[in-house]
């Protein structure tokens, strides 16, 4: 009756050893550490670097106890793990020295970090600590909204550019071309010229929805993105915004920063550790810019370093096709460009394609109407420096959309594109939530946040080994395994704790108990009316199973609708709510049953069961 199979036996003990496993790395502490990224838009960091550090800091007499790169799809790094603060702080010294060779233009940055203290083979069963938030680190919090609408407007203004463009490159004629709106109105004098631009439209703008209405004028077409084409530019320019943040923040020398996105249109921006807030907001709204300028003719390419520079000229020494020699005076800035995107040119070879809003479309006529066959470059300026994007020939007439074309793959022509795209904001940002917490505050939090849930358990815990005596031991003790696989599941999610997270467990705490003693309860029923001690026992967990059922569902419900709707702190505690739920089902039900089958199970006869107390009413 009251006695589980082994496999259910097996399955508990796994589920032990799983949180043990993953809730101890949580207990190692950290060590003293430097991380080094890449400073510049132009330069991956690679594990060529790791040789150089390594050799710096031999050099130097320093002993780096790891030496770990991470190769990330936004932003490698090198973490180097050191005995105590006095030799990190050599290291970083080094290390800037040896991997700069100019000082006042780095080309990695290196900034101070902390590395958990998990041994290595837990570490490669990814049993790592779960990350601190800003409440218990302190550091500063941004949350953004972005200008979703100047996003759209941009875009409108150069796809209206492009169908001119592509309209009188193709000798379709047309009356005029306005906005209304969201849409594009092209107006025809004749239905043969309507359909023309019809089909010359779709084949050259896909994205670009085109349908014939009426108008008192004559002909006219109306043009609008589609909805996926809409959804699709508004996700890539908060795309291209967290990733220009992200080049940014490393500049603050934040260990580990987050940034992600936030609902449709807003940006969320933690930065752990960083107290100056003035600083961090200068960093995040500052503006890179570009420029399209001419190679100076006048100098051979390859003679720069030793030629005069010509006065209206400048010698360019950082970036792709450096040192090259550039008129001063730009063709157009970034602020012309609406749009850039990999793609492929008539050789199939990987390109990128430029659109430019309509007075960019047009100095970019007039500049290269003459200079067929002569260089023109792109240059990313940050911080007053320029570096050299891509030196190009320039094959025909270039207009509001062009091509850069010879790149070396498809990867680098994404990264290009990004490049252009994201060397400034591709929409303004409004901070509309800011919020800073000192570090000795976030101290004190963890503090009274792991007392309070500790003071907790263990008021819990001497209730019910009171009340419930035996029974209110394998309570506890399936409380402690259901905190142990919470912790553990954080842990293996790499979930960020905040204080909302340690509210949640403490929640947990009470809503576990809370199955226990409606199964201490039912088992004390079951004894008041008479049954057997074993018959008792069965009947308390299978009746109230139903009860703890509907009540953990529907408080599951709950936390689900906060995770879904929510944002921020709240979905934090929504996300170990609900864990929570499930991990306490799992303990309060099949951990303490199977302590009590183990415990009472093989005996045929028994006479009385240790769960306190069973009050009788009177006959």
């Amino acid at each position: 009756m009251n006695r589980y199979p082994l496999w259910k036996y097996i399955l508990i003990a796994l589920a032990l050893c799983f949180g043990a496993l993953y809730t101890v790395p949580n207990f190692f502490g950290e060590s003293p550490a430097v991380q080094v990224s890449s400073a510049k838009a132009t330069v991956k960091l690679g594990p060529e670097v790791v040789a150089v550090a390594d050799a710096a800091l031999s050099k130097a007499g320093i002993h780096a106890e790891t030496l770990v790169f991470e190769d990330n799809a936004n932003n490698s790094t090198l973490r180097a793990r050191f005995a105590n603060t006095d030799v990190q702080f050599k290291a970083k010294s080094v290390l800037e020295q040896s991997l700069n060779r100019d000082p006042t233009d780095p080309t990695y940055l290196v900034a101070f970090n902390l590395l958990p203290n998990t041994p290595g083979w837990l570490q490669s069963l990814h049993a790592l600590p779960m990350y601190l938030g800003l409440d218990l680190r302190g550091g500063v919090h941004f949350l953004m909204q972005v200008d979703t609408k100047a996003v759209l407007t941009k875009r409108l203004q150069g796809l209206q550019t492009s169908v001119r463009s592509i309209l009188v490159e193709k000798r379709v004629r047309f009356s005029g071309i306005t906005r209304d709106g969201d849409a594009i109105d092209i107006r025809f004098r004749d239905q043969v010229a309507l359909d023309a631009a019809k089909d010359v439209l779709a084949s050259q703008l896909p994205e670009l929805s085109v349908v014939a209405m009426a108008d008192p004028e004559g002909q006219k077409l109306r043009g609008s993105l589609s909805p996926q084409s809409l959804k699709r530019t508004v996700e890539d320019a908060v795309q291209q915004n967290i990733s220009t943040l992200s080049k940014r923040v490393n500049e603050l020398g934040v260990a580990e920063p987050i940034i992600q996105r936030q609902g449709a249109d807003r940006i969320v921006v933690q930065l752990p550790g960083v107290q100056d807030v003035s600083r961090a907001k200068d960093i995040i709204g500052r503006t890179a810019t570009l420029e399209v300028r001419m190679v100076d003719e006048s100098i051979r390419r390859g003679t720069e370093d030793s030629s005069a520079i010509p006065l209206g000229s400048e010698l360019f020494k950082v970036g792709k096709s450096a040192p090259v020699v550039l008129l001063k005076d730009p063709i157009i800035t970034g602020d012309y460009i609406s749009n850039a995107g990999a793609s492929f040119d008539q050789n199939q070879q990987a390109a990128v394609s430029i659109d430019l809003n309509g007075d960019g479309g047009r100095k970019m006529r007039e500049a290269t109407r003459s200079k067929i066959g002569k260089l023109m470059a792109i240059v990313l300026f940050e911080k007053g420096k320029g570096e050299v994007l891509t030196v190009a020939t320039i094959r025909d007439e270039l207009g509001s959309r062009f091509q850069i074309s010879g790149m070396e793959s498809p990867t680098a022509a994404s990264d290009l594109a990004l490049l252009l795209r994201a060397g400034s904001l591709a929409a303004p940002m409004e901070i509309i939530e800011e919020r800073t917490i000192g570090p000795q505050l976030g101290a004190e939090n963890i503090s009274k946040g792991f007392n309070s849930t500790l003071y907790g358990f263990a008021a819990i815990a001497l209730f019910m080994m009171m009340y419930y005596m035996l029974f209110g031991f394998f309570s506890v003790f399936a409380l402690a395994v259901n905190v142990m696989l919470l912790i553990a599941l954080l842990s293996v999610m790499q979930a960020t704790l905040t204080l909302p997270g340690i509210a949640a467990i403490a929640l947990t705490l009470g809503m576990a108990i809370d199955a226990n003693v409606l199964i201490n309860e039912r088992i004390r029923e079951e004894l008041r009316g008479g049954s057997a001690p074993q018959a008792a026992i069965a009947a308390g967990f299978e009746r109230a199973w139903a009860t703890i059922l509907d009540s953990n569902v529907t408080t599951l419900i709950a936390g689900l609708a906060l995770l879904i709707f929510g944002s921020g702190p709240i979905r934090g505690f929504a996300v170990v709510h609900c864990l929570g739920i499930l991990t306490s089902m799992f303990s309060a039900v099949v951990v303490s049953r199977a302590l009590a089958n183990l415990w009472y199970g093989r005996s045929k006869k028994l006479s009385s069961i240790s769960i306190g107390q069973v009050w009788k009413a009177n006959a």
